[in-house]
């Protein structure tokens, strides 16, 4: 009995003392919070691990819909035009000044392919102390947000001709960002505002967009 008490007073005083260490550290203000001082190598590969098992166990059991369907396809590519380009950019772009200063940075959705359950959960619940807001907040529904992930799917390999005619062919009632800037000059007309598009081709013709395929029903 005295071994075992001795033992968990010795567990007690090094859990205290380890919590004042933090704490002094912490108030301390020795740790660089700043974006231009990045993390170390496995600090940034084990927050990366953290959340991307957190998105997943909570996205693997969404039921993903048809995907292929051009009118949510054309619905997303609005939105991805207003809210979407400054930080994950578009077709053809190098960077913009908003994300080439941004701790971690974002993805470049032109150029990768993104699990559709992950892709919804992070756009709708966003991620904590990063620029990723919860666009489910911002009173956008399920669908709104399934019609971002489709659009999404198709963005690898677009080219940028073919991003702006399907961008000016989305539906006139949403925001709408053709400025060659970083995505947050927005105007309300829908493709009507823009006037230097490209004829829009068929859909068929673009990345992914062949006939519709089945639905996924459900966790991978």
């Amino acid at each position: 009995m005295r071994k075992h008490t001795e033992y968990t007073l010795v567990v007690i005083v090094v859990v205290v003392a380890f919590l004042i260490g933090v704490g002094v550290f912490a108030w301390s203000g020795l740790y660089n919070i700043g974006a231009d001082d990045h993390h170390w190598k496995l600090t940034y590969n084990f927050l990366q691990s953290v959340r991307n098992r957190s998105i997943h166990v909570r996205s693997e059991h969404l039921k993903v819909p048809n995907l292929n369907d051009p009118q949510l396809i054309l619905k997303g590519a609005g939105q991805y035009a207003a809210m979407c380009t400054g930080c994950h950019l578009r077709p053809g772009e190098g960077n913009s000044e908003l994300r080439v200063g941004m701790y971690p940075q974002p993805p470049n959705l032109s150029k990768v392919h993104i699990d559709p359950q992950d892709a919804f959960w992070v756009i709708k619940h966003g991620i904590k102390m990063s620029a990723m807001p919860a666009w489910g907040m911002a009173g956008h529904d399920d669908l709104t947000i399934w019609s971002m992930v489709a659009f999404i799917e198709k963005l690898p390999g677009m080219t940028p001709a073919e991003y702006k005619a399907i961008v000016a062919k989305a539906p006139p009632d949403e925001d709408m960002d053709m400025d060659s800037g970083g995505g947050h000059a927005h105007t309300h007309g829908g493709a009507n505002d823009e006037h230097h598009a490209p004829p829009a081709p068929s859909m068929s013709a673009m990345p992914g967009m062949a006939p519709s395929a089945p639905a996924k029903s459900g966790g991978h």
